[in-house]
């Protein structure tokens, strides 16, 4: 009698958030194996109303989400800058597509943009440059994308892919699987 043997399967959505331009990327993983699925920006420098952008990010996300389906997004953290708008502007547009991945019961996970360019290029300092050729040459793509928001994206989900191991055992990374779990997690953050 013959065995088939399964290798596990997911896909990944990588998001770099932004108010103007939101790179995002999407990766298969089969066992240690990581392929390329699509990477892209939505931008959204024509909209004005900071309102509507953060509507487009939230569309646009589960837009993806219902497209590719995928199995958990990854997102970048909002970095400390000496701008607390453009800070402000940053976290709102993250938690929003966060918001589009849990209304998806999507399990999210955030790393600092230091990790991500840690995991991709061993070089927590890296310049996008240096991530997006490490990229290109990982998921063997040649296309260099109008913007490196794309390949941001992309080293989000790539990124993930990386940090498999038991959970529990990696303290930097939150990971929620629903409205529930955030809400338990963070009690002092939710306003009654």
């Amino acid at each position: 009698m013959q065995q088939i043997i399964s290798t596990k399967e997911r896909i990944i959505l990588g998001i770099d958030p932004g108010t103007a331009v939101m790179g995002y990327g999407l990766v298969k993983e089969t066992g240690p194996k990581i392929e390329l699925i699509a990477l892209g920006v939505v931008k959204m420098d024509k909209i004005d109303d900071h309102m509507l952008k953060l509507q487009r990010i939230f569309e646009k996300t589960v837009a993806l989400i219902d497209n590719y389906k995928p199995d958990c997004l990854a997102i970048e953290a909002p970095f400390y800058g000496k701008n607390i708008q453009v800070m402000l502007k940053l976290g709102r547009a993250q938690g929003v597509a966060m918001a589009a991945a849990l209304s998806r019961n999507i399990e999210v996970t955030e790393y600092s943009p230091r990790k991500i360019k840690q995991s991709i290029t061993g070089n927590g300092n890296a310049a996008k440059e240096q991530v997006a050729a490490m990229l290109q040459s990982l998921l063997s793509f040649k296309e260099t994308p109008d913007f490196l928001d794309a390949t941001d994206g992309l080293a989000v989900a790539v990124c993930h892919a990386f940090q498999r191991m038991p959970a529990g055992k990696s303290g930097s990374k939150k990971s929620y699987s629903g409205w529930d779990t955030f809400v338990k997690d963070n009690v002092k953050r939710v306003v009654k």
